[in-house]
């Protein structure tokens, strides 16, 4: 971990407009009737004692490019909106915005990585978009949104993560992945950081009166519409002005702040009015603002929080993106503070890394096409599969695959004798294809037939199941004839079983399901992590074996390319 003095000043660098952009919300009415937006505001009190608001659902109506319906989860009293998008048995994408912005900043990326075949979850932080509002600032501490992240992800059951992360989102979110690594598959990070500070140390003056009004001149006046450069490369074109105290103050106190101010400010792009409405949605006037007021100020509150969190997110193996805007003014646009996080996190290594021309803090609303397509393709082939096996005699049985049944119509199918499921299971490698069915004469044929309404594709075949692999009865083998190509690129971080003879086995699906992540292995068999030198491209053709462990998890080989390497 870098020197705490060095980093103690790199993240106050960092921070001078990181937290900028943070927040996103969005809320809707307490009994579903219709309740016009500029209604007086109705205070309501959890069991706990917390007042807050609730914005009524006609804020959101008409909305451009917004046609997702919400859904929610009720926490200690409070209800959590998101946005969940896309095939419900689809490996889960989880988005997290930062402030003064909700889930509607990620609009442009919600479909392009569900038809990709994702899950997509947009979570709106209390406070913001349509998640419930606490009316007092004393509500908000960074601890409380970390810990609603943690039972939000805890209510929906969501593992295997694909995080994407920006401004305050990425302080929450990349908390959570440090302390909580074993949930996340991939994560991606746009112009956002997980700041370590020592304890006791507070950054900024604190105000004295955060419910003051004050008339106070705005944070980004001058910003023009069509933002002007502000770099040349990694070199800032002008000088910061910018005062991280004077944004917390202004935050906290400022009669005329606003969220689309902001957005409108740190985009590359003008907003439409219908746009910057949209973004003001949420607040529709100021009792309903303490989220996107007191984001800024929590970051006095990080002393000592984040250690742990760093030394775990140090040690994420998993790959790791950075795609970064390269116009944003603060801090947060420095190439340095992208590079610390590349230098920093094992994961990063060897992945597509970008800065992103035309796009400035919020570069999720200035290029949302474009990085959901390359986070479609970042995170890879790791759809769930369905599979069920044909017995065609006890030493011969051929595996179908389907990916147009969804889980729920999976779990429903009923089996005639003589067929049996498979365990929907996540893909390892970084993209896996079959090149043509068992017995097609070339690449590119398969065999495709109905099979109980639904349209299967012949796979593979297995000609010798169960077979035992140890005195133990831990391993169970089975050879299987595949046209199957797997790719895994280069830094990536394999898994692979070695037996006492030193044949290689990689790891190439697991049970969706698992209850287990760690395989019980016999005396003498070895399970090692291998970082791929450079692209690493395995075809599985004719006669291979495929191993089963007792968690499940799926080894297939031997690999010739890594044969005498253990």
């Amino acid at each position: 971990m870098p020197n705490a003095n060095n980093r103690t000043s790199a993240i106050l660098l960092i921070l001078t407009l990181a937290i900028t952009g943070c927040g996103d919300d969005d809320g809707g009415s307490s009994d579903g009737n219709a309740i016009a937006c500029d209604s007086e505001p109705v205070v309501m009190t959890t069991d706990a004692g917390v007042d807050f608001v609730r914005t009524p659902d006609s804020c959101f109506d008409s909305l451009p490019d917004w046609p997702f319906a919400p859904h929610y989860v009720e926490i200690d009293g409070l209800r959590q909106a998101y946005v969940d998008e896309g095939p419900v048995d689809g490996p889960v994408v989880l988005l997290l915005h930062g402030q003064p912005s909700w889930s509607y900043l990620y609009r442009k990326m919600i479909p392009v990585l569900a038809d990709a075949g994702y899950r997509v979850i947009a979570m709106d932080h209390i406070g913001m978009g349509r998640s419930d509002k606490p009316t007092e600032v004393g509500s908000y501490s960074f601890l409380t949104h970390y810990d609603r992240l943690e039972r939000f992800v805890q209510e929906l059951g969501l593992r295997d993560i694909n995080l994407f992360v920006q401004d305050w989102g990425s302080l929450i979110g990349l908390r959570f992945a440090g302390l909580n690594p074993d949930l996340f598959a991939r994560i991606a990070v746009g112009n956002g950081t997980l700041p370590v500070f020592p304890a006791g140390f507070e950054p900024f003056p604190s105000v004295d009166d955060p419910d003051q009004i004050q008339e106070l001149p705005s944070v980004f006046e001058g910003f023009p519409a069509q933002q002007i450069p502000f770099y040349d490369g990694c070199e800032p074109l002008f000088p910061s002005t910018f005062s991280f105290g004077a944004w917390i103050e202004y935050s906290l106190t400022a009669a005329s702040f606003r969220a689309s101010e902001v957005v409108e400010a740190i985009t590359w792009f003008d907003l439409s009015p219908q746009e910057e409405a949209a973004y003001d949605a949420p607040f529709p006037s100021r009792i309903y603002m303490g989220g996107p007021r007191t984001f800024p100020s929590l970051v006095n509150e990080l002393g000592g929080l984040n250690e742990q969190a760093w030394q775990g997110l140090t040690s994420f193996e998993r790959p790791f993106l950075t795609l970064w805007a390269a116009n944003d003014p603060g801090n947060l646009g420095q190439c340095a503070t992208q590079q610390q996080l590349i230098d920093s996190i094992p994961g990063a290594a060897g992945q597509p890394h970008d800065r992103l021309e035309q796009a400035s803090h919020f570069l999720q609303d200035d290029r949302g096409l474009e990085i959901g397509r390359r986070l479609a393709e970042f995170f890879g082939n790791q759809r769930s599969g369905f599979e069920i096996i044909e017995v065609q005699s006890p030493n011969s049985l051929r595996a179908w695959i389907s990916q147009e049944i969804t889980r729920e119509e999976f779990d429903a199918l009923e089996l005639p004798e003589g067929w049996f499921k498979n365990q929907p299971r996540t893909g390892d490698p970084d993209a896996s294809r079959f090149l043509r069915s068992p017995d097609a004469d070339a690449e590119g044929e398969y065999l495709d037939e109905e099979q109980f309404g639904f349209t299967w594709r012949h796979s593979a075949t297995v000609t010798q199941p169960n077979i035992p692999l140890d005195d133990q009865g831990l391993l169970t083998g089975s050879t299987v004839r595949k046209f199957h190509e797997v790719t895994f690129r280069a830094r990536r971080t394999m898994v692979l079983l070695v037996s006492p003879e030193g044949e290689v086995y990689f790891r190439i699906g697991r049970d969706a399901n698992r209850q287990s992540d760690e395989p019980s292995l016999p005396d003498a068999w070895r399970l090692i992590e291998y970082t791929t030198p450079e692209e690493l491209v395995i075809l599985l053709a004719e006669r291979n074996l495929v191993i089963r462990t007792d968690n499940e998890d799926s080894f297939q080989g031997p690999v010739p390319e890594l044969a005498g390497v253990f």
